[in-house]
């Protein structure tokens, strides 16, 4: 995706800034941005937000870069350490544990990089983003959340959208489009730059992310806004 608006045409009508998603979240709703990447869960607490483009961060299944991490198995583990970059991967492992996995356990939220070393004997981490990908040597059980939810409903699962709070015009969203299909269109030339060698980059890409915003992935997102609203659990 970011291929395409650095490179593409469109790299003349936009000033890119790249952030953590929760930053994000905050810019866009402090007018600070016109369209963020934004993590699904923060939907909920955005007013009159509208999706501008046709792709996302999503899966079809395994995601890999989204997963429990344990050294016992899953009937063993008592208590899970939850990522602290992701409210959506949160959200998403407490909907799993209660739905799917149907286990009861103690949830502690993590404030910096030191809740790795914790995860040992019956407590299991959630991890996201590179360090679950280079901790999947490490641990013995590793828990696939995309693969979790492909499982409990049998739809691919959102991740992320391209959203803004202000209307846009339709010239430009078209632009935008292209922008994200050109980054799609040059993605084993992205996985070919990428330097990283704890996971196959190529594979990544190509299997275990899935970037358009397909009519079962809005499906997908609706249903995972009505489990969460109905057992109303905590997004923020």
């Amino acid at each position: 995706m970011l291929y395409g608006l650095e490179n593409g045409a469109i790299r003349e009508e936009i000033e890119l800034i790249l952030d953590y998603p929760a930053n994000l979240v905050n810019a866009l709703q402090n007018d600070q941005i016109d369209i963020g990447l934004i993590p699904v869960a923060a939907l909920v607490g955005l007013d009159n937000y509208q999706i501008v483009s046709d792709y996302c961060i999503g899966t079809e299944g395994e995601v890999a870069s989204v997963c429990l991490f344990s050294e016992v198995p899953m009937e063993q583990i008592d208590t899970v350490i939850l990522d602290y970059q992701s409210r959506t991967s949160v959200l998403l492992c407490k909907l799993l544990f209660e739905k799917h996995w149907k286990k009861p356990v103690r949830f502690i939220e993590a404030h910096d990089e030191s809740y790795l070393e914790s995860i040992k004997g019956n407590v299991a981490g959630l991890v996201i983003g590179d360090r679950a990908l280079k901790s999947r040597t490490k641990y013995n059980y590793i828990y696939d959340l995309g693969q979790g939810w492909k499982e409990m409903t049998g739809l691919p699962f959102v991740f992320a959208v391209w959203v803004s709070l202000n209307p846009l015009n339709e010239k430009f969203i078209r632009s935008f489009n292209l922008a994200n299909q050109e980054g799609l269109a040059h993605l084993n030339e992205v996985a070919s730059q990428a330097n990283f060698s704890d996971y196959n980059v190529g594979y990544y890409f190509r299997h275990n992310i899935s970037y358009i915003l397909s009519n079962e992935h809005k499906k997908a997102m609706e249903l995972f806004f009505n489990i969460a609203l109905q057992k109303t659990l905590d997004i923020h």
